[in-house]
C-alpha cells in the first residue's frame, strides 16, 4: 500500500513504555499492509552503534545514527519508528530538522518511580546501586520533550489509548487516511 513516509520517534525513561506502544503500533500499521521498520535504541546499539558507550558523546552520536536512517526511510515513503529514551533536547531537536515535517515526537511519559517498578531487566535496581554509571534518570539527566505531537501518560491510560493517540497523529500529519487506516486490535 503506497503511503507517506514519517518517522515516529518515542522519547522516554528505561521503562516508560516505548517498545510497548511500538509493539502494538507496528502490529496495526502492519495489518493494514502499511511499510513499517523499527530502530528500537537496545538493537541499534548492537548494531549500528556497536562499541559507543554511554557518554554524552556517545549517545548523541547513536541517536544521530539512529535519524539518519529514519531521515532515509521517511524519504522512501516507510513509516519509521524509532523507540530510544534519546534523553537529550537538542539532539532530538537536530534529528528533527534532519527528518522535516514528517517528524512526530511521542514522548513516553511515566514517573521515575513508575518506571522502577516496571524494570524487569533490573537496571534501576543496578543504578541505585552503583553497578551502572551514567543511566538515565539516575545519574544522568533525561530531558523531557517541550513541545511533542504526543504525550502518553503511560502510567494513567491503556495501551490503547496511547496507541490511538499516535495514530491521531498520525492522521493529522495525512500519513494516515480514511484507506489506510489501521484496524483496531
Amino acid at each position: 500500500m503506497e503511503h507517506k513516509g514519517c518517522t515516529i520517534w518515542f522519547t522516554g525513561l528505561s521503562g516508560a513504555g516505548k517498545s510497548t506502544i511500538t509493539d502494538e503500533l507496528v502490529k496495526r500499521l502492519k495489518a493494514s499492509g502499511m511499510k513499517v521498520e523499527v530502530l528500537d535504541g537496545d538493537v541499534v546499539r548492537t548494531h549500528l552503534s556497536k562499541g559507543l558507550g554511554f557518554s554524552k558523546e556517545d549517545r548523541d552520536t547513536n541517536i544521530l545514527r539512529i535519524g539518519w536512517v529514519c531521515e532515509v526511510l521517511t524519504r522512501n515513503n516507510v513509516i519509521a519508528i524509532a523507540a530510544a529514551i534519546s534523553p537529550y533536547r537538542e539532539i532530538r531537536d537536530k534529528v528533527r530538522k534532519m527528518v522535516g515535517p514528517n517528524f512526530i515526537e511521542v514522548y513516553a511519559a511515566a514517573p521515575l518511580e513508575e518506571c522502577e517498578k516496571r524494570d524487569v531487566k533490573g537496571l534501576y535496581k543496578k543504578a541505585r546501586a552503583g553497578e551502572i554509571k551514567q543511566f538515565t534518570g539516575i545519574d544522568d539527566p533525561y530531558e523531557a520533550p517541550l513541545d511533542p505531537e504526543v504525550v502518553c501518560d503511560t502510567h494513567k491510560e491503556t495501551l490503547d489509548q496511547s496507541v490511538e493517540k499516535v495514530l491521531a497523529a498520525l492522521r493529522k500529519h495525512g500519513i494516515l487516511n480514511a484507506k489506510n487506516v489501521p484496524v483496531a486490535a
